[in-house]
């Protein structure tokens, strides 16, 4: 079951965007709803008038869960509503009753965050796994694991309902992963298609399934472009993403050269005796 929240946990609605893009593409229906009484303060989330139907009607806030059938024998669940103000534990526990109703085994939590990165770059994405029977592996960066942190240390701070999920989920016995993707924070104002698309590739991995990525790709060209538009109109803003980029790419050199990925100086060193023994040849 895939779960995403609108509010904190979805920085230009990059997550939350995700079940709405699987919703779209794939045959879906929704099967069950939690009730809003007693997790919403509504003047925070309130409630929205409509007249589709040419009365007007009140929609409240609600989690919804879908049934997404991706292909003949591959479907998942989608949970998706705005982040719960009250009673986030009996919130999350309400939560995996369905998917153990629905014979879940495995929580799928996505979350985008506004951080110092440049959108020059692929957009940093932190996934963690956890399997029943293992320890916790949070926070580490594990080759050839299902667990990914770019290297970066472990995070000590606020939480949102993801992580609470995630937590509880657990401690039920459920298969866990967590994934976050980082937006630009000078992009705030804008949904982020890039940062979609790419929670999009790595579900696609955990499904063993090549998800369809729809008008996503077109979508992150054009948030690209209209991104260096801005940037080449504000020499302050070029500046900042320049020395975003610097670091960013130094982060990345330092992450290769902590997993082995880049060549030893005894490796460079054979690799130059062979090119100069083919050129004398």
């Amino acid at each position: 079951m895939v779960c995403a929240f609108e509010g904190w946990n979805d920085a230009s609605q990059a997550a939350t965007n995700v079940i709405r893009h699987l919703i779209a593409n794939y045959e879906s229906r929704e099967i069950r709803h939690i009730r809003t009484d007693s997790y919403y303060d509504l003047q925070a989330a309130r409630p929205m008038i409509c007249h589709v139907t040419g009365q007007p009607r009140i929609i409240w806030p609600q989690t919804t869960f879908y049934e997404i059938t991706i292909e003949p024998g591959v479907r998942l669940y989608a949970q998706i509503a705005p982040e719960p103000n009250y009673r986030w534990i009996d919130y999350c526990r309400s939560s995996l009753r369905i998917a153990d109703e629905l014979d879940v085994s495995e929580i799928v939590t996505l979350g985008s965050m506004f951080a110092d990165c440049p959108h020059t770059r692929p957009l940093p994405v932190d996934e963690s796994a956890l399997r029943r029977g293992e320890s916790s592996i949070r926070g580490g960066a594990v080759k050839d694991s299902a667990t990914h942190n770019n290297g970066r240390n472990p995070y000590d701070g606020p939480v949102g309902i993801p992580t609470v999920l995630d937590m509880v989920a657990e401690q039920e016995g459920f298969d866990t992963n967590s994934m976050w993707v980082c937006v630009p924070q000078y992009l705030a104002g804008d949904e982020c298609p890039q940062g979609t698309l790419q929670i999009l590739s790595r579900l696609s991995k955990i499904l063993g399934v090549q998800l369809n990525t729809g008008t996503l790709p077109q979508q992150a060209v054009e948030w690209k472009a209209q991104a260096d538009v801005l940037s080449n109109c504000n020499d302050d803003l070029k500046s900042y993403i320049r020395h975003l980029e610097t670091n960013y790419d130094l982060d990345q050199q330092l992450n290769q050269l902590g997993d082995g990925t880049v060549p030893r100086g005894d490796e460079i060193a054979q690799e130059a005796e062979e090119f100069l023994s083919h050129i004398e040849d």
